[in-house]
């Protein structure tokens, strides 16, 4: 088994965390790699020449997606961008990118993570969030999936702000082209799937999760303008899952405190609480990319159904930090990512695009 690419930096990211309460405010990362790491954005995959996929990926039950599904059906269909928001200690994106390492292991296409302007694979929560909002509006116009998110500590925070943004929270969001970095001048977008313009706000994402969110960050001023909302998920969402640890008290994750962290929605927005065992740590719950290395653990991450109450309590040989956190992020992931892909998969279809 290789070395946990994030363990030579542990003792300075648990330093920092203890010093600065896990949230307070760092310098940001430098300019992300050079040209070699900037890609060019996929469109869609025209499946008008592919009906068979497209039928493969219709018969999918998305509560029920296999390794197998993933390589031979979703992978070579439409692919969603994962936005991975990391936490706000300095050098703690390096944990988000081993989970973006855990999920390309698990089968999930690289360049659907990564950036396609700096090619990092994790978003800072230091950026404004209506430029997150702007890029995500980008992705979709050009790609015609839905983004999904995925925040830990103040990306957690900065998740919430990003959907809110789409909501309207805070007035209009302008499209933000990732490829030249640039802010357009305008605030709507071409619908992939209707043809139709429509404005950026009241987009949706179709799947957010946060863990190790609240608690002391809120306490930044570039996090205030959230705070009369923190708990509050838009209709920007169709899915948004919000993990506790047990005891996190950078977070304030502690008993009595479950009803004040608790988030609700102000419309249809569909929302899970989870509570995760109170021995994984809040700044290396991301650290998963090692949980990908053993075929057996892995097969046990692709099986596992968070509606089965036994798959909550892993076998011992199964039982590692982050493991749970880990296996339902992905099963969350491959039920959203079967979704937007019979959905465009059903407005092709719907608009004469396929036969």
């Amino acid at each position: 088994m290789r070395p946990r690419a994030s363990l030579p930096l542990a003792a300075l990211l648990l330093g920092s965390a203890l010093l600065l309460a896990g949230c307070a405010a760092a310098p940001e990362r430098g300019p992300g790699p050079g040209p070699a790491a900037v890609e060019t954005p996929r469109p869609a995959p025209k499946l008008a020449t592919d009906r068979a996929l497209g039928d493969r990926i219709l018969a999918l039950d998305p509560e029920r997606i296999s390794a197998q599904d993933v390589r031979e059906t979703l992978a070579r269909g439409p692919v969603p961008r994962v936005m991975l928001l990391h936490g706000g200690v300095y050098g703690v994106h390096l944990l988000m990118e081993s989970f973006a390492e855990f999920l390309a292991a698990m089968g999930y296409p690289l360049e659907r993570i990564r950036d396609a302007g700096n090619g990092e694979l994790s978003y800072s929560p230091y950026d404004s969030a209506g430029r997150q909002a702007g890029l995500l509006a980008w992705y979709y116009e050009q790609e015609g999936v839905r983004a999904m998110l995925v925040g830990h500590s103040q990306g957690g925070i900065q998740t919430v702000k990003i959907l809110h943004e789409l909501a309207g929270t805070y007035g209009d969001v302008h499209v933000v082209n990732p490829v030249t970095g640039a802010r357009e001048e305008r605030t709507t977008i071409v619908d992939p799937l209707t043809g139709q313009v429509r404005p950026v706000v009241g987009l949706s994402v179709a799947y957010a999760s946060v863990v190790g969110t609240g608690g002391w960050s809120l306490a930044l001023p570039m996090h205030w303008s959230v705070i009369p909302h923190a708990r509050t998920i838009p209709d920007s969402i169709d899915e948004f899952t919000s993990y506790r640890i047990g005891v996190d008290f950078f977070a304030w994750d502690i008993p009595g405190l479950e009803s004040w962290k608790t988030f609700q929605a102000n419309g249809q927005a569909r929302i899970r609480h989870v509570t995760l065992p109170a021995s994984y740590s809040h700044v290396f719950v991301p650290d998963t990319a090692h949980l990908a290395e053993e075929a057996a653990m892995r097969e046990w991450i692709d099986a596992f159904d968070p509606r089965v109450e036994a798959n909550w309590t892993p076998p011992t040989e199964f039982d590692r930090s982050s493991v749970l956190w880990a296996a339902d992020v992905w099963h969350s992931i491959k039920k959203h990512w079967a979704l937007e892909a019979q959905r465009w998969v059903r407005a092709r279809r719907t608009s004469a695009a396929m036969p």
